[in-house]
Parts: C-alpha cells; structure tokens; sequence
C-alpha cells in the first residue's frame, strides 16, 4: 500500500522541530511506524497509552509549544470519516474530514487548534488498512462529493515521512463521485508528481498578506512558496483551490489583500480555480490568553470584535463587509466566474458582498458540489 521509494527534495517542506517520538505499543509492526522510524532522527519511546505522551507534554512551562516537538504514532480508534462539526448558525458547507491525525508543526497565532486539542499533541494515525477500508465503505454509498484531510492538521506536514498522497491520489483518481481537497501552507508538493490524479484531487492553499505570513505564521511557506507550489500543480493537471482565512484588519491590510489577488492570478489562471473561500478571524475567548502569553509581540486580539451567536468573537460585521467587498471586487476583476464562499457567515454577509445567499442556489454545500462536478470530473 504505501510506497517506500519516494524523494522529497531537501528544499521543500520537513517538520524538522520534533524532538522525541513516542509509538503506541499497539502499533509497532504497522508499515507506516517502520517508515517514520527510519525517516527520523528523533529519539524513540515505546509507550503503552496515550496518557504516557501527554503527561510528558502537561508537565511543561509551555505544553503547547511542547506539544509541536513530539509526534505520537497510534491507532485511529474512532471514525475516520466524519462531517465537519462546522459552526452554528453560520452556513456550513456540508464538508467531510478524512482524519489522519491532528495538530501541526507550523505555530499560527490565530490556530484554534491550541484550544481544540486537550493537551495539543502532535499525532499521526498509522492503522491505515483500517482507514481505507472506511473510506471503501463510506465512498460506496455515494454520499457526498466533497472531503478533505486538512480540518485538525495540515494536509502535506507528513509527505516527507509517509508519502499519504502517493495511496491517497491513486485511490481517489479510481472513481468519480467525490473529490479530495489537500490543504496545507507548505510546499510538499513532490509527491504529487507524475501520479495519475484524474483530477479528482483539489490541491488548496491557505493564504494571506505577507505581513500576516511574517508576523502570525512562524515555520510556514511564505506567499511566493506557495503561490510557485500551486503553478506547479496546475501545470500538472491539478485543480486548485485557496481560501483567504483568516483574514486579518490592520492599518493596510485592504491594499495587501487586493495585491495577493493580483500575485494569485499572475500565478494562476482562473480556469484551474474550483473555489475560493473567505473569511475574517473569529476566535473563540479561551484562545485569547494563549495569544496574549505565546505571541506577545502580536496585535491581532486588538481589533473592534463584538461576540457572534456562535460565541466567537468576531469583527464588527460593517467591517467584515467592507474587507470582503475589496477582495471580492479584486478577485471578480480577474475571474467573474469563479466560486467564491464563506467560511461560517451570515446571510447578511452574503447578501451584501455577493449579491445573493446560498438558499437561493440550494444551500451552500450544493454550490460546491457542482463546483467540484464541473472542475473534477465528478459523475453527475
């Protein structure tokens, strides 16, 4: 099932922070453990739980950071496919993960993951005969079109050591009912070449200003990276997607995020974009001290926010509004036709940016299912 003969060149992406690898004790004679222990230099602990890992990581000064500097390899217990637990009362897209682990080796500010997981502990899940033959299962019934590996991690941090893409791509190229979305800050693309794909892998970015990349985004690619990974894609036959989240209000940042739609398109031609989402930071209170104690330096937490039904704090929705609106007409002056959505907004929102709200073309999960269907050659 996974292939060992693979190459990633030394250029591109490697989670180069961890420091220690623990492997569940269940899990030792899985293929995949036997190919991160030989593509690390990390020392190895044999542990019979998980309460072993995260007790090591709960004892530090910064659990969080701590967290990032150990990887735990076990077994994927729960499902492995599962609908996106999205956010109520804001439009959701009907997605659903494909969950190969959890947290990230990158340190975004804003990350919600140093709240969801308790503690945050880098974890990758090597059972996955288990996971494909879910997935077999979960694809036979034809249920939705959409699913992607990118909600509780990154979808590329681990090519250099597991190669996912090279079972995943192949898997996914071999039927025509759903389409799989990668989507990473990293340029961890060199696995992707010369796999037969059919299209029906969408390869996504995560982008932003420059100056948020700079300030808010340690250990990722910076814009031009990921912008020249993209090309590089779309050069192979790949569609592609981007989503502008979280986008940030500062003194500029109107005149930075029209530009990184001039940098997307002089990369990109429209034509390979099945969608493009947006979407303003909102975060949850428990995540405010974390910022204020692990990014002191930043600004972020300082905007005008008021508290959203969902309890997020989010910015004032005028304010919202006027930054989608300069996107929006950037990104429309290069490709009117493109999908444009939001990531968890109101009707208002949709209503005052786009002209129109998803009920009125059958929900907002249709709108990207015939997005995908045009673009990925997905059965209708």
């Amino acid at each position: 099932m996974w292939n060992s003969e693979f190459r990633i060149p030394h250029s591109e992406f490697e989670p180069m922070f961890i420091k220690k690898l623990y492997i569940d004790q269940t899990v030792i004679d899985e293929p995949l453990t036997t190919l991160f222990r030989s593509r690390t230099r990390a020392s190895v602990e044999i542990v019979d739980n998980a309460r072993e890992v995260f007790k090591q990581v709960t004892s530090s000064d910064d659990p969080i950071q701590k967290g990032k500097e150990v990887l735990f390899l076990t077994r994927n217990k729960g499902a492995f496919v599962r609908a996106c637990p999205g956010t109520s009362n804001y439009r959701c897209c009907d997605y659903m993960i494909l969950h190969i682990g959890s947290y990230c080796v990158m340190d975004c500010s804003y990350c919600i993951l140093q709240t969801y997981f308790h503690p945050p502990v880098l974890t990758f899940f090597v059972n996955q005969r288990d996971m494909m033959a879910e997935l077999e299962a979960w694809l036979s019934k034809k249920e939705r079109r959409r699913i992607g590996t990118g909600e509780f991690t990154d979808s590329m941090i681990w090519e250099a050591q597991t190669g996912l893409s090279r079972t995943l791509v192949p898997y996914f190229a071999k039927q025509s009912y759903t389409a799989l979305e990668l989507k990473t800050k990293t340029t961890a693309i060199g696995n992707l070449e010369k796999l037969e794909h059919n299209r029906k892998i969408i390869m996504a970015w995560s982008l932003n200003t420059q100056t948020v990349i700079a300030h808010q985004e340690r250990h990722t690619a910076s814009l031009a990276s990921r912008l020249k990974a993209a090309a590089k894609c779309a050069q192979q036959g790949y569609p592609l997607a981007f989503h502008f989240d979280p986008m940030i209000i500062y003194k500029g940042c109107e005149a930075e995020y029209r530009r990184v739609a001039d940098l997307l398109f002089e990369n990109i031609a429209p034509e390979n974009i099945v969608w493009i989402s947006l979407g303003a930071f909102r975060f949850i209170p428990a995540l405010k001290p974390i910022i204020q104690k692990r990014f002191a330096h930043s600004k972020i937490l300082y905007g005008e926010f008021i508290t959203g039904i969902d309890n997020k704090m989010r910015y004032f929705k005028p304010l919202r509004i006027e930054l989608y609106r300069q996107i929006i007409d950037r990104i429309r002056k290069y490709a009117p036709d493109v999908t444009l959505y939001f990531c968890m907004e109101d009707d208002e929102v949709w209503a005052k940016t786009l002209g129109y709200t998803p009920s009125e073309y059958g929900g907002l999960g249709q709108i990207l299912d015939d997005a995908a269907i045009r673009h990925c050659r997905l059965d209708v």
